[in-house]
């Protein structure tokens, strides 16, 4: 449905999402006066903390975010996900994700979405309005349908992605102005395709927050050096919204969310590691980088974020563990995960949660057998290559958080309560109107 369709008299209504990668409700809730057009959302319609998924990894939460419904129907679980029968990995994009997204949703009702940025999205769709899709692209050129849609984002000078490599140099200053620049490349295409005032659905995300999120957090929450320049890059995101909010017809409602919350990060926790060290994992030789360079005799290995796999016979090529020993062997790691402590003494993991406690649907045969959400300051990492220390430091101090998500809906109706990531697909399409069916959702309406 586009304009002339509206002056003819169509009114249904319609959707802006806006997402903020990784921001915390409580950044917001803590700077109400600082964020005042965030703030204003949350007063005037309804804004809370909600819950992530399991695992809180962007890669699996947007799939899960966008569709309604959990990795096991997904099919995406991670970053890096494992080959069906075989120790071979591979990156999930866009036509992994298994489940229907809420904009071909949209599309089959016969209405139009554009949709900006989403991670794991690449390639673009080509069966929708337009799409530019985000994490992992590898240009714009390659991200854009249709053609068009490629010359618009070339004139605003749209950048997917900011470069998160300037993170890593203790100055940070040089990071923030890219950082700032990719925020205000996003605004400007957001505004421009807010003015053309021509879909249904608009679905946009800044994925720069997280980014920025990861360097900076613990300057925030620790009142670091950088403080105000995470502060001004906020104040200016909140600046953008509030500008986007202003230009929306009445006939759209906007909807701010996030798809996990962040925190503090002490230590880098490497899983593999800690399972060599404890007898658990072993490799065929001294050059290991890889999960096919197990050994036979490994009993669990894990992949990022926290996610453990016993090596069971059976199911995985090499497998040691037999099957009537699953549960015994389970049992015995998840206590041990469960007893692991930070240098400090700190338990690492808040709780150890088994696959059927998180996952269903007919894309749970890669589930991981065990996903652990650490404690606060804890990352969970699991690379092949090795590393001298289970515990160590890099150059990020923030972490993603499974708790302290953000959802903002700019409708007093609506309701942000004992909420979490998988209500946000059903919400939207219960504001547009589009007839669905309860128990095609793992979450529920908000309104």
């Amino acid at each position: 449905m586009g304009l002339f369709d509206r002056l003819r008299g169509d009114n249904a209504p319609r959707v802006a999402f806006l997402g903020i990668d990784g921001v915390p409700f409580s950044l917001l809730s803590e700077n109400q006066s600082a964020f005042p057009n965030m703030s204003a959302i949350a007063s005037e319609g309804a804004g809370g903390k909600i819950d992530s998924i399991v695992p809180p990894e962007s890669s699996a939460c947007w799939p899960a975010l966008t569709t309604g419904v959990n990795p096991g129907e997904t099919g995406v679980y991670g970053f890096q996900d494992r080959e069906v029968g075989s120790y071979d990995t591979y990156v999930p994009m866009g036509r992994d994700v298994q489940a229907t997204r809420v904009w071909d949703r949209v599309t089959e009702d016969g209405r139009n979405a554009s949709v900006f940025n989403v991670p794991v999205t690449f390639p673009p769709q080509r069966n929708i309005q337009r799409m530019v899709s985000g994490f992992l692209s590898p240009s714009v050129e390659k991200a854009s349908y249709p053609d068009e849609l490629q010359s618009t984002l070339d004139e605003l000078g749209y950048i997917i992605d900011v470069n998160a490599k300037l993170g890593h140099k203790e100055d940070k200053s040089e990071f923030m102005k890219h950082a700032h620049k990719t925020l205000t490349r996003r605004f400007e295409t957001f505004k421009h395709y807010f003015a053309a005032d021509d879909w249904d659905l608009f679905f946009g995300v800044f994925m720069t927050t997280d980014r920025v999120n990861h360097f900076l957090f613990k300057d925030y929450e620790q009142d670091g050096p950088n403080k105000e320049l995470f502060m001004d890059f906020y104040r200016q995101l909140d600046e953008y919204i509030g500008e986007l909010r202003s230009m929306l017809p009445d006939d759209v409602t906007l909807i701010v969310a996030s798809d996990h919350g962040f925190t503090s990060l002490n230590y880098e926790v490497h899983c593999n590691t800690w399972l060599e060290e404890n007898g658990w994992l072993s490799y065929t030789g001294d050059e290991h980088q890889e999960l096919g360079d197990i050994s036979d005799d490994t009993r669990a290995y894990s992949l990022i974020p926290g996610r453990f796999y016993i090596n069971l016979e059976g199911r995985e090529p090499r497998g040691s563990v037999p099957e009537d020993e699953y549960e015994s062997v389970r049992a015995e790691l998840k206590e041990e995960i469960e007893a692991l402590t930070g240098p400090d003494g700190t338990p690492v993991c808040e709780r150890v949660v088994e696959k059927e406690a998180a996952f269903r649907g007919a894309h749970d045969a890669i589930a991981p057998d065990l996903v652990a959400i650490p404690n606060n300051g804890f990352d969970l990492k699991s690379g092949f290559r090795g590393h001298e220390d289970v515990f160590g430091t890099g150059p990020r101090n923030g972490m993603h958080s499974f708790d302290n998500a953000t959802l903002l809906i700019d409708d007093p109706d609506a309701a942000v309560v004992d909420a979490d990531l998988l209500d946000i697909a059903p919400t939207i399409l219960e504001l547009l109107d589009i007839e669905h069916k309860r128990t095609e959702f793992d979450g529920a309406s908000l309104i």
